[in-house]
């Protein structure tokens, strides 16, 4: 008798299920799907009925190296990644086999696909319509599978050698004409400021010969420094003044 009550007991333990907060079971009696159970404790009845576990949380894969071609003829190797999350527990287990699988095949392919559509230019410069063209294709693909595919980003893109080469020689020729550029501007506004003072010293009487006592004065502070002293113009001009005086 105590037998009998053991096993009875054994077996009603033994179909206690606890299903946590992020997960749902898909439960199957005598192989028909029955319903979804949602978390807490439930109970499934042994050799009649039968259950799948169903993570329901935002998952990622890593969408591994692919060799591809761009639309303008250039090899590369990009890679990927994709989150997303079960929408339909029971799309998920009856649509499809290993859900996590096919998501991550699907995935690959369609990356090598849409980059075949883009030059290398519009891939490198537009990386996020190309991971959103990309979601866009796996989510309605999935949509079946009861799969939501919440957004995909693409992590590298791996150039051939003789290519980043190029690239970089373009870079620092494209660096060296904007230094020319700057250069080639500071010498115009120099030249500017040059011109400016030269009028300025020309329009006002003494003004040079100030500016000539001024740089001996810098001059001056340095005793290492052999300074030449010049003759300022307006004295010069002042003897020939006096000359005419003694010549009248």
């Amino acid at each position: 008798m105590w037998i009998i009550i053991w096993i009875v007991i054994m077996f009603i333990l033994s179909g206690l299920k606890i299903v946590k907060e992020y997960e749902r079971g898909v439960k199957f009696t005598l192989g028909k799907f029955s319903r979804i159970m949602v978390p807490g404790l439930r109970i499934v009845i042994p050799v009649i009925q039968s259950w799948q576990r169903v993570d329901i949380r935002i998952k990622a894969i890593d969408v591994p190296d692919q060799d591809a071609i761009t639309k303008d003829n250039v090899s590369i190797k990009v890679n990927a990644v994709l989150y997303y999350k079960v929408a339909d527990s029971k799309k998920a287990i009856i649509e499809v086999e290993e859900f996590n699988y096919a998501v991550s095949q699907l995935a690959q392919t369609t990356m090598r696909d849409v980059v075949g559509e883009v030059s290398l230019d519009e891939l490198l410069s537009k990386r996020d319509a190309v991971s959103k063209r990309i979601r866009e294709i796996v989510d309605k693909a999935t949509d079946p599978w009861g799969i939501k595919v919440e957004s995909v980003e693409l992590k590298h893109i791996e150039l051939p050698e003789q290519l980043k080469r190029t690239i970089g020689k373009e870079a620092e020729a494209e660096r060296e004409k904007r230094a020319m550029i700057i250069k080639a501007q500071g010498e115009v506004i120099a030249a500017e400021n040059i011109t400016k003072a030269a009028k300025t010293l020309a329009s006002g009487p003494g003004a040079l010969h100030l500016r000539t006592l001024q740089t001996l004065n810098d001059l001056s502070s340095d005793k290492s420094n052999t300074v030449v002293l010049g003759v300022p113009l307006e004295m010069l001009r002042a003897f020939e003044g006096v000359k005419k005086e003694k010549q009248k």
